[in-house]
């Protein structure tokens, strides 16, 4: 290892065992950076060295910021956390804040003053917020005030958090008061290693319990440096918008890291629902857009009187993107969604096509700088067309906070993604299921995701989820949950019509054999599918009917 800048050297005394670390590949040149680096000189110096401090940065309903009003910002922070709150290089510091100018200075301090960020999503209440404070021994907060309630909720159930800071509060003591001192537009980037850790970023909980993921400096320029560069190909002149939170790691790249490593601008909204990004796309004249395959389904049906002509890249990921969504979108504005996988724990995402090179149903190869695999149950490669386990190698990698899942997750020097895929003779990889979300029923195998992408074809079904139910004759069966479009009633004969149109599109035997109809399925705040709950509820329903017919 590269000598640390970090005093509190919490985060490195608790990466994983390096025997437990995957191979990072650094073949790439676009991935070979110095030892010493502090990544928010790429992000911000550098543009202000080359006299581009004048540009749009930031661009939100409340302001606009330049690359050089946001660096000031940015400095300002740094010396409040350094001189009056008590930070030094190591330290851990939670965030709170919707996606705004403000938290992305924030969260910019945090790195250029050598802490490490832990962001988390608006949304989540006093025990979701605890357990990262406990997890990552976190001693100090900034938080948008509007999210005090539960940040103060969350503090007895978290004691070692000794100070929570606010920002918009007006208050004597707010984060504004603090950094707007004389002499505090100036602050030297600490002299960071290049893998020093500068951000944990916690799961979703698609799975269950949350695990910190740690990343290094140079890993935020890396994911700008294949994806964004190679992929990508967005210009200084775009405008990217999109719905994710920048404490989800795919809004960080896509609404942050991207734009600000080639110089362009960042449109943040703090509402980002269909309506809003669409409005939105029209009004600021938004060319490239990130948000998850959910969005742009809902957005089709909105795109009547709407001036979109503008956006020119449109970008999916957080669950595969039907085929029929795909076609759609391109039929309705020209544009072929870049659709891609990736992972908190990788960071980005490392599989994917360019628009030109985009199959419809399929997510793409590897990017460059990266490696992938399909492997069977004992690590050999699966023959063309045959399903599999997705292991994935490149710049960046797994590296948990003193977490024992880190032996499942890196293997062998993979990073073993809990995504089943097939890759066919073109070398391009199709998503199957995760690999807890493949069904078993009466031998066969069923990817539940398959399943969903069929009922979406159907003209009555808004969204749906697809697990196994226990069944005592076929082991499981496959159960779908079903949100109806407006006019639709879920009853026998839409059951039996759904069932047939599955049956019409794929091999029978996958056909859901129950459909509950629900108002709304469970997704995480970033607009994931927690399947796992609907397993859970799935396998409550069949406890219930077994005991009620005994």
């Amino acid at each position: 290892m590269i000598r640390s800048a970090h005093i509190d050297t919490f985060a490195r005394d608790h990466l994983p065992p390096r025997e437990q670390w995957p191979e990072f590949l650094f073949d790439l040149p676009d991935v070979r950076y110095p030892e010493r680096l502090n990544c928010v000189t790429a992000f911000l110096d550098d543009w202000l060295a080359a006299g581009h401090g004048e540009r749009h940065c930031l661009i939100s309903p409340a302001e606009r910021l330049s690359y050089a009003a946001l660096a000031e910002r940015v400095n300002r922070i740094a010396n409040a956390l350094t001189r009056d709150l008590g930070m030094v290089p190591g330290n851990r510091v939670l965030l709170r804040g919707p996606n705004s100018p403000m938290m992305v200075a924030a969260y910019f301090a945090v790195i250029r003053a050598g802490g490490v960020v832990i962001a988390t999503m608006p949304l989540l209440r006093a025990k979701e917020i605890a357990f990262p404070v406990t997890k990552a021994q976190i001693r100090l907060a900034l938080c948008d005030v509007r999210l005090a309630d539960e940040m103060e909720k969350a503090r007895p159930l978290a004691p070692m958090l000794d100070r929570v800071v606010h920002w918009g509060s007006g208050a004597a003591d707010s984060l504004e008061a603090i950094m707007a001192k004389p002499g505090y537009e100036h602050f030297a980037a600490c002299d960071t290693a290049s893998d020093d850790v500068c951000l944990i970023a916690f799961t979703s909980g698609t799975t269950g319990v949350p695990k910190g993921t740690m990343h290094f400096h140079r890993d935020m320029l890396a994911i700008c440096d294949t994806f964004g560069k190679h992929v990508l190909r967005a210009d200084r002149d775009d405008r990217f918008i999109g719905s994710p939170p920048i404490a989800f790691t795919f809004g960080l790249g896509g609404l942050v890291l991207f734009p600000l490593r080639i110089g362009a601008a960042a449109i943040l909204l703090e509402q980002a629902a269909p309506d809003d990004l669409l409005a939105a796309i029209e009004r600021l004249r938004a060319t490239v857009c990130f948000t998850a395959p959910t969005a742009y389904r809902a957005m089709l049906g909105k795109l009547a009187g709407r001036d979109v002509s503008w956006l020119r890249k449109c970008v999916s990921a957080g669950e595969t993107l039907p085929a029929a969504t795909f076609e759609a979108w391109a039929a309705a504005t020209g544009i072929r969604i870049i659709d891609g996988i990736g992972s908190t724990e990788m960071l980005h995402i490392f599989l994917s096509a360019r628009e030109e090179e985009t199959r419809a149903g399929a997510t793409g190869k590897p990017i460059p700088g990266y490696q992938a695999r399909v492997i069977d149950a004992v690590g050999r490669d699966t023959p063309a067309g045959v399903a599999g386990r997705l292991v994935v190698r490149g710049p960046t990698g797994c590296r948990y906070l003193d977490d024992e899942r880190q032996a499942e997750y890196v293997q062998h020097g993979w990073n073993v993604t809990g995504d089943t895929y097939i890759k066919d003779a073109d070398g391009y990889f199709h998503f199957q299921a995760r690999s807890d979300d493949m069904i078993i029923s009466a031998g066969y195998n069923i990817a539940g995701p398959e399943v969903e992408a069929i009922l979406l074809t159907h003209p009555a079904v808004a969204e749906c989820g697809v697990v196994g139910a226990p069944d005592a004759d076929r082991g499981y069966i496959v159960k779908a949950y079903v949100v109806l479009k407006p006019g639709f009633a879920g009853d026998a004969a839409l059951t039996r019509a759904l069932q047939e149109h599955v049956k019409s599109n794929v091999a029978p035997y996958k056909y859901p054999r129950a459909i509950e109809y629900v108002s709304i399925l469970p997704r995480t705040e970033t607009g994931k599918l927690q399947r796992f709950e609907l397993r859970r509820r799935a396998a409550a329903s069949a406890a219930a009917a077994s005991k009620l017919a005994s």
